[in-house]
């Protein structure tokens, strides 16, 4: 059977380029389990978006769903040839035509019916409307009053084509065509597409579909920066795909500002081309900042300068701004701003910033952090009153550490109050000192106790308070950090905070460093007080697992624990000596006593001492083989289980062997 491919341009208004490749991957899924619903072969061939247009394409869908049976069950056997007659007259045949079906509550009439598979143009028809508003956004609006449909953006416009024929539908007002549109200030505004043409057609009508494309064309201008001027372009992954998808047709501009602004520190310059103007930031081979920006346009070019001379003043007001708050913040020393850190507040529960701040200090002191530590934590969110921080609010504690260096504080404050926000992600840094770590520490734990400690748990999506994040800096911290300090001490008596940070402690250990979830497991259930400790008792476990030993003896530990279960056995007594015998029941007796003293000497490291364990293994194997655990003397019964018990137990204080998926687990 011939098969059709199939395209879907949804066009809207710009589209916040964050939303986009999110709601994009959720258009696949949603037409993937339509094709699935509904019998239909076919596979996403597709998917593409620009800030005006969301693109589907699908390739191999059939001109209709396959036939099938359906079985009509009717009245009961018993109820005779009239109520026969009346299920046949439904449905048109004959009664003879039926069939009796055993069913649990007794035989029934029945009849299989063929059912003719519907086209799978009309299913697009009338399933395509409701799939586009199920399309996920954060956040969506009324636009044709409300009670009316919601959508992230107004759609204006609907491709929809399946082979040569439009899908037809309606949509709040639009009618599905072939009609698109180009790029809004440089291409045609109605554009009779095909699948064939669709892509070229947009593409001479400044619309460059391909997200990859437009990201390269952004890069390539940006590496020509170098050979043109003898500067560069540092990489900045974020911004670049920020720009890619805020542009249709992007290419890019070179712009320069007054050097003297150069004088102001570099962290407030490039914030403010970033995250204000969303500018690439301009380089000297020496890594000194360039008095150059280059920005990106959404049009081929700027013949005249007139777009660059646009920026060049706004980008000049911007500095001028930041040179004013910067001399006008510093006639306030940071200790000074302790006061009105009283009248900022951070939660209405929780008090103030100041509040806040004589917690952070009180947990750097507890946690055993030094005079600089506790200054730095005293001085870390004073930066909150300034005029840079309202008006630059990504400059948070970075300006802070910037002002704190300019008066004259010792390096360990001033660098840890700068880098105290760290890490910002999984993939940040953690801050670079101890007193930088303490500081990011106290302040995540103090937001975490209080939060929970009122009721303000994450819900779904929801977290204002960045609790997530939060809980992931603690952990990325002290394991990055190699703190030993106790989470049991830390977190406190809250159960619901506990099983939150151990949450976050898995997703690390198993989605970002990539050790396997059972080895996780079995590391996490012999204790996680100490995250720097799970590390190195993670990579250990992770070296001796491929021994040929290791992984037989996790079975064992599991048949341990399972025997102890099954005999009610909870506690391990003392193991007498003299009712062990000879043979390999002696075996495991010394091997264990031998292990045991070498596994609690300081001599080894966590490696060493998981190898002498798996080590035991033929003589865990032989017990097994030749011992019987439930002998019917009951004292010896009870020996062999003290035995296993202390085994299970000295063992497991390093990682919990049972919870090792071996072969046939």
């Amino acid at each position: 059977m011939k098969t059709l491919p199939f395209l879907l341009e949804i066009g809207t208004e710009e589209i916040p380029d964050w939303m986009i490749q999110p709601a994009l991957k959720h258009l696949g899924e949603l037409f993937e389990g339509l094709l699935k619903d509904h019998k239909l072969d076919g596979k996403v061939s597709m998917l593409e978006a620009t800030p005006r247009r969301l693109v589907l394409m699908a390739e191999g869908l059939p001109r209709r769903q396959p036939s099938s049976v359906e079985l009509v069950t009717g009245p009961p056997k018993s109820a005779g040839e009239s109520a026969a007659a009346g299920f046949a007259r439904k449905l048109g045949v004959e009664p003879a035509a039926l069939k009796t079906v055993r069913t649990p509550k007794g035989e029934y009439l029945a009849f299989k019916k063929k059912v003719q598979g519907r086209a799978t143009l009309d299913i697009l028809a009338a399933e395509l409307p409701g799939l586009i508003l199920k399309i996920y956004f954060p956040k969506t609006m009324y636009w044709t009053g409300k009670g009316g449909p919601r959508f992230i953006r107004p759609i204006r416009w609907i491709v929809a084509l399946l082979g040569s024929r439009v899908v037809s539908f309606e949509l709040a007002g639009v009618k599905s065509g072939n009609v698109t549109r180009g790029h809004r200030q440089l291409g045609k505004q109605k554009i009779r597409v095909t699948i064939g043409n669709y892509s070229s057609l947009l593409r001479s009508n400044f619309v460059m579909l391909p997200a990859w494309e437009r990201r390269l064309t952004i890069q390539s201008q940006a590496d020509y920066l170098f050979e043109a001027r003898g500067v560069y372009v540092r990489p900045d992954a974020a911004l670049l795909d920020t720009l890619t998808y805020l542009t249709e047709y992007p290419a890019t501009l070179v712009g320069g500002f007054d050097e003297q602004f150069l004088n102001l520190p570099e962290e407030v310059l490039v914030t403010v081309m970033r995250h204000h103007q969303r500018y690439f930031s301009v380089y000297h081979p020496d890594e000194t900042l360039a008095p150059y920006f280059m920005a990106v346009m959404n049009a081929p070019d700027d013949p005249e300068g007139l777009v660059r001379q646009g920026h060049e003043r706004v980008l000049r007001a911007r500095f001028n701004d930041a040179s004013f708050f910067w001399n006008v913040d510093q006639q306030k020393r940071l200790d000074g701003r302790l006061p009105d850190l009283a009248h900022v507040t951070w939660q209405a529960q929780l008090g103030s910033y100041r509040e806040k701040t004589d917690r952070v200090v009180a947990l750097v002191k507890e946690l055993g952090g030094s005079a600089h530590a506790q200054r730095a934590a005293l001085l870390s969110k004073c930066d909150l009153t300034t005029g840079m921080v309202k008006e630059f609010t990504e400059l948070q504690g970075v300006m802070g550490g910037l002002y704190a260096r300019a008066q004259g504080e010792p390096e360990p404050v001033w660098r840890a109050v700068y880098e105290h926000y760290r890490p910002a992600s999984m993939e940040d840094k953690i801050p670079s000192t101890r007193e930088g770590c303490l500081v990011s520490l106290a302040d995540r734990l103090d937001t975490l106790r209080g939060c929970f400690g009122i009721g303000l748990t994450p819900s779904g999506s929801k977290d204002p308070f960045g609790l997530r994040r939060a809980a992931q800096g603690v952990v990325k911290i002290l394991v990055e950090g190699k703190l030993p300090l106790p989470l049991s001490k830390l977190l406190g008596e809250n159960a619901e905070l506990r099983e939150f940070l151990l949450d976050r402690v898995r997703y690390y250990f198993r989605d970002v460093r990539g050790f396997k979830y059972d080895e996780v497991n079995a590391i996490l259930a012999a204790g996680w007080d100490d995250l720097a400790d799970v590390e190195s008792r993670l990579a250990a476990i992770q070296a001796v697992r491929p021994t040929e030993h290791f992984e037989p003896l996790a079975a064992s530990f599991k048949r341990i624990r399972n025997i102890l279960r099954q005999a009610e056995f909870a506690e391990a007594g003392e193991v007498s000596e003299q009712l062990i015998e000879e043979g390999p029941e002696r075996e495991l007796y010394n091997a264990f006593r031998e292990t045991s003293g070498r596994v609690r000497s300081g001599d080894l490291d966590y490696r060493e001492k998981l190898a002498a364990i798996a080590g035991m293994r033929p003589v865990v194997d032989r017990f097994f083989d030749k011992v019987l655990v439930n002998a019917p003397d009951g004292s010896v019964r009870r020996n062999r289980l003290s035995l296993l018990g202390r085994l299970l137990a000295e063992f497991s204080v390093i990682a919990d062997f049972s919870e090792i998926v071996t072969e046939g687990t």
